[in-house]
C-alpha cells in the first residue's frame, strides 16, 4: 500500500515532496463546522454594530486650524445636544470625521449648528461637508448590500460550473460562504461597526477567495488530463502542492498591505483593514479545506474533465 506521507511523485522531481493536504480534509470540515456554526449564533443573538451607513444618521468634515484632541470634539458636540458622536481622523489631527446617528434636536442649517458645536478655545473649526442619511435610506442600503452578496455568489457558481466543473463551483461557492460568514460572525462577536467599508472588503474577500480556488481548480483539472495511475486524493495533493507557493506570496503581499493600512490608514481605513486580514487567513484556508475537499468529497475525478465521445462518432476514431 502506498504511503499517504510520501505518495508516488507521477513524473515530478524526487526532492520536490507532495504535501498530503487531504490527509486533515475530516479534522478541517469538522472545525468549519463549528466555526461557521459559532458564527451563525454570534450573528443571530449579539447581531451585528451597524453602522451609520445602515441604520441611518449624520457625518461632518470638521477641519481645524490646531491639532485638535478627539475626544474634546465629542465632549464640545456633546455640550451642544449632539448625542453619540464619534468621532475619527482623516488622515491628520487637524481633519476629522464626525459621525452620529439621527438627533432629536430640530435646526434650520444642520452645518452651522455642528460648526458652532464644534468649536474648541484659540482653535477655529471649519464644516466643510454635511451628509445625513435616513433611516429609511440605511435600511435599503443593507437590503441592497445582501442582494449584492447574493448576487455575486450565483454569479460566480454559474462561472466555475462553465469554467471548470459542477463540483468544483459548489465548493468555490461553499467556500466563499464560509469566508463571508466567519468575517461577519467576527465582527457580530466583538461588536465592531459594520458600514459599507466593511461590506466593501467582503466583496474585496470574495474576489480574493475565488482567485485562490480558480487556481487549483486549474491545477487539479490539468492534473488530472496529464497524470495517469493516481487517485483522485493524490492528485488534487499534488495540485495544491503546486500551487502552494503561489498562494503564499499572493496571501503574504495583501497581509502586508492589509497591516500597513490597519496601522497607517487612520479610523477610515481601520475596520475594512480588519475585515480583510480575518478574510485572507480564512480564505486561504477555505480554498483547500472546502473548495477541493468539498469537490473530492462529491466524487471528483478524471471522468469529470475528459470530454466523452458519443457512440455514433466512436468508430470515427482512428
Amino acid at each position: 500500500m502506498t504511503d499517504v506521507t510520501q505518495p508516488k511523485q507521477y513524473g515530478r522531481p524526487d526532492n520536490e515532496r507532495i504535501i498530503p493536504f487531504m490527509k486533515i480534509a475530516k479534522p478541517a470540515a469538522i472545525f468549519s463546522i463549528l466555526l461557521t456554526l459559532a458564527s451563525i449564533f454570534f450573528i443571530v443573538t449579539k447581531g451585528l454594530n451597524l453602522g451609520l451607513d445602515f441604520t441611518g444618521g449624520i457625518s461632518a468634515e470638521i477641519n481645524y486650524s490646531q491639532p485638535v484632541n478627539q475626544a474634546a470634539v465629542s465632549q464640545a458636540l456633546e455640550k451642544a445636544g449632539f448625542k453619540d458622536a464619534v468621532v475619527q481622523t482623516l488622515g491628520s489631527n487637524k481633519d476629522l470625521l464626525v459621525r452620529m446617528p439621527v438627533q432629536e434636536i430640530k435646526v434650520d442649517d444642520l452645518g452651522k449648528a455642528i460648526s458652532q458645536a464644534a468649536q474648541l478655545p484659540n482653535n477655529t473649526a471649519m464644516v466643510h461637508k454635511v451628509d445625513a442619511v435616513g433611516g429609511q435610506v440605511g435600511n435599503e442600503l443593507y437590503v441592497r448590500s445582501a442582494g449584492a452578496v447574493a448576487l455575486a455568489l450565483l454569479l460566480m457558481l454559474i462561472y466555475v460550473t462553465i469554467r471548470f466543473e459542477f463540483k468544483l463551483a459548489m465548493g468555490a461557492v461553499m467556500s466563499l460562504f464560509h469566508d463571508i460568514l466567519i468575517i461577519i460572525g467576527a465582527f457580530a462577536l466583538f461588536q465592531w461597526p459594520f458600514d459599507l467599508t466593511v461590506l466593501a472588503a467582503v466583496l474585496a474577500v470574495i474576489g480574493f477567495s475565488l482567485n485562490d480556488n480558480i487556481v487549483v481548480s486549474d491545477r487539479i483539472r490539468e492534473n488530472f488530463r496529464k497524470i495517469r495511475g493516481a487517485t483522485p486524493r493524490e492528485i488534487v495533493d499534488i495540485a495544491l502542492t503546486e500551487t502552494l507557493r503561489r498562494t503564499i506570496h499572493t496571501s503574504m503581499t495583501l497581509l502586508l498591505v492589509v497591516v500597513s493600512m490597519m496601522f497607517l490608514g487612520g479610523d477610515g481605513l481601520k475596520w475594512f483593514s480588519v475585515a480583510m486580514c480575518v478574510g485572507v487567513f480564512v480564505g486561504t484556508y477555505s480554498s483547500i479545506y472546502i473548495g477541493t475537499a468539498f469537490a473530492l468529497w462529491r466524487g471528483l475525478n478524471r471522468q469529470d474533465f475528459i470530454v466523452q465521445v458519443k457512440p455514433e462518432f466512436e468508430d470515427d476514431i482512428p
